[in-house]
Order: structure tokens, then C-alpha cells, then sequence
């Protein structure tokens, strides 16, 4: 099974702020669910509760919350208590690709494990609380680019990425 990360990343790196997402971008959000529909995604808790109620759990997906929570609760999701027990467990579902989608310690504690990262790079810095890690060169290649430019729905210049681990 592959191991994938879906990430959308500003300039200075910020990924989110208090919670929330750093910007609304409608190409973006397309871009995540097509990629990641019929999928298990894997999330921490505090990024499973960022998601809007009337979203969760993400539809079309198993979807995996980490945390250390012994009684949480997370209706139509599945909830386990580590990354190597969600990484198991959609592994055992025959998954051909599996999605980390968040936060910001999940992503850095999977990145070791991760084959492969949808990088949606949003070209413009935000004020933020939150940060993707820098990826080492020597570990991971750029294997596609689109760029967009900003239009009536986008705010900002964009640019669709993906990473291939090198080694």
C-alpha cells in the first residue's frame, strides 16, 4: 500500500492557523476530494474536528482519527490510538493508497513513512500557527507541476505539486 499526504502549504510554509485552514480555495478543496475519494484518509483529532460538523466524517472515505482520547467518539469514522494502528488498519482494507491529511505533527511523524505528497502550493505567506516541514532534497524529487493563477474564486496564485521519495 502506498503512502500518500495531501497538503496545501503558503509560502512561509504555514499550513493552518488556530484550527482553521489558512485561506479558502475552491480549486484546492476540488482537488483534495477527487484525489483522495474512495480512499481511507488519516487524521489527527484536532484536524478531524477543524473539518465543518456537516462534513464529517468526509464522505466517500474511511475515515482514520488518531488519538490518545480513550472514549472518543467520531461517528461514521474510525477511530484508533496511533499512526501505526490507522496505517494497519486501512492497510487490512486492501487500500491501494491510503491519504494523511493533517494537521501539522502528524504530517512531520508520518513524513518518514510517506511515499508520496500532494503539495498544493499556495503562493502567498499567511499568518499562522501551524507548519508543513521542509522537504530535504535529497530525500524527495518533484515529479509534476501545474501552475494557476489566482481567478474570481482562487484569491491567490497556486501551483499543484506532487513529491516522489528519491531513496
Amino acid at each position: 500500500m502506498k503512502i500518500s499526504q495531501i497538503v496545501a502549504v503558503a509560502n512561509n510554509g504555514v499550513i493552518g492557523n488556530d484550527n482553521k485552514l489558512i485561506c479558502h480555495m475552491p480549486s484546492d478543496m476540488q482537488y483534495f476530494m477527487h484525489t483522495t475519494k474512495g480512499h481511507c484518509i488519516i487524521t489527527g483529532r484536532k484536524n478531524y474536528e477543524s473539518i465543518p460538523e456537516k462534513f464529517r466524517p468526509l464522505k466517500d472515505r474511511t475515515n482514520f482519527v488518531i488519538t490518545r482520547q480513550a472514549n472518543y467518539q467520531a461517528p461514521g469514522a474510525v477511530v484508533v490510538g496511533s499512526i501505526e494502528e490507522a496505517i494497519e488498519a486501512a492497510r487490512k482494507t486492501g487500500e491501494s493508497e491510503c491519504f494523511i491529511i493533517g494537521g501539522g505533527e502528524i504530517f512531520k511523524q508520518t513524513l518518514h513513512l510517506t511515499d508520496k505528497i500532494y503539495y498544493t502550493k499556495i503562493h502567498q505567506d499567511f499568518e499562522g500557527d501551524t507548519f508543513y516541514p521542509d522537504l530535504d532534497p535529497s530525500i524527495w524529487s518533484k515529479y509534476t507541476e501545474i501552475n494557476h493563477k489566482a481567478d474570481e474564486k482562487n484569491p491567490y496564485d497556486y501551483s499543484f505539486l506532487t513529491f516522489v521519495k528519491v531513496i
